[in-house]
């Protein structure tokens, strides 16, 4: 049995986490639960899974949750009682679903306390990829991709050497805006945003996946994940969001992960490898598709692709600036702050004005994300001012 703390468990994948622990109870046990503030549905999960450890980042919603829940769950709040949960003792594997850059330093306490990461953050790997890939060989932690992108990628490599990679290719749906032009872009609203054709998902990545910032910030994780170059990552639009992603490798073949477009495959993986185990997740009828298709890309209407790009290859602290640009550029569009093309414009500039440093410890990466997110808010003030 497995023992599985999840960080994050009120969010969309930490809820769907669960809904597979609920469906294997012989198979995980949950040690510890973590939210930022979602008291009701966190007491809800408190008493059904009976983990040891419960925590709400916000106090104010802590303090209501104890004096409610009346159980033998212990109640921790604040980041001191993230750090509690992501080293706990009785676990062995923990699932990293928290949204953006606050998942790096608890992902980074549960390597140091030698806990197995799946790894739903992918910012973590943005951010910080070649420290925390570092610490996690030198304290013999194993990180499992959750990204159902990611997860196909590790799949398709099983038995395979990471050497005989020629590409990665990412699929991406397109989100709901594909094939829109930048005029229409324009005009585009949260609530179109938030209309995805294909995934269900929270508000901040269901942005990022219209943006196509999303797959942008899957391309730097890949980049850590598999150990390859930028040049041999490539993405391509595949609406239908069946094949998950493929790998070519050096002779010309290629490999494809298929399944229907639903989180809880690429999870249960994650929590369960290196075992595959029964599932009742709805099955893949190929009989009933009526076409795969695949499409390059529109990076000019939809820049924040190539920027995470230009981010990756510049290295160093870049893609830490990228992702707290587009962090705050989301969430003031989410606001209703700025408008929806701002988000691009918002990470270009704060990249342009970037002093690069190439080679930075976890001290500069903190300190580039705060300066990052300083430098963005005041993006949005400018713009919000011209309106």
């Amino acid at each position: 049995m497995k023992h599985i703390a999840i960080l994050g468990s009120t969010g969309s994948i930490g809820t769907q986490a669960l809904d597979v622990i609920a469906a294997n109870p012989d198979k995980y046990n949950v040690t510890v639960l973590a939210a930022y503030h979602n008291e009701q549905l966190l007491q809800e999960q408190i008493e059904y899974f009976k983990p040891q450890l419960a925590v709400l980042i916000d106090k104010q919603a802590a303090d209501r949750l104890a004096a409610s829940y009346r159980g033998p769950t212990q109640i921790v709040t604040g980041e001191e009682g993230l750090l509690e949960a992501a080293v706990f003792h009785q676990t062995d594997t923990v699932l990293t679903s928290l949204v953006g850059f606050a998942g790096l330093k608890p992902t980074i306490a549960a390597i140091k306390a030698k806990k197995n990461i799946a790894l739903a953050n992918k910012e973590t790997l943005v951010a910080a990829g070649q420290l925390v890939m570092a610490l996690a060989k030198d304290y013999n932690v194993s990180v499992y991709p959750v990204d159902s992108e990611h997860s196909a990628i590790f799949q398709c490599l099983q038995g395979e050497n990471n050497k005989h990679i020629g590409r990665i290719i990412l699929t991406a749906s397109g989100g709901p805006f594909r094939g829109r032009t930048a005029k229409e872009l324009a005009h585009v609203t949260v609530e179109d945003c938030l209309k995805h054709p294909n995934w269900s998902m929270g508000r901040k990545i269901t942005i990022d996946s219209a943006t196509l910032a999303n797959k942008g910030l899957e391309v730097i994780e890949a980049k850590w994940l598999f150990g390859v170059a930028y040049d041999q990552i490539d993405v391509c639009v595949h609406p239908q969001s069946i094949i998950h992603s493929m790998v070519e490798f050096i002779d010309g073949s290629v490999m494809a992960q298929l399944g229907m477009p639903d989180m809880r495959l690429p999870i249960q993986y994650a929590l369960s490898y290196p075992e595959r185990i029964p599932s009742k997740f709805p099955r893949l009828d190929l009989t009933a598709l009526s076409a795969l298709t695949f499409t390059e890309p529109d990076t000019g209407n939809f820049p924040a692709l190539k920027l995470a790009y230009t981010a990756g290859n510049k290295g160093g602290t870049m893609p830490c600036v990228f992702n707290a640009a587009n962090e705050v550029a989301v969430y003031a569009f989410l606001q209703g702050k700025i408008g929806f093309l701002d988000i691009a414009q918002i990470i270009s500039y704060t990249m342009e004005i970037h002093s690069l440093v190439t080679t930075p410890d976890l001290e500069q990466i903190y300190a580039a994300d705060t300066w990052a997110r300083q430098c963005a808010v005041q993006a949005v003030s400018d713009l919000g001012r011209k309106a």
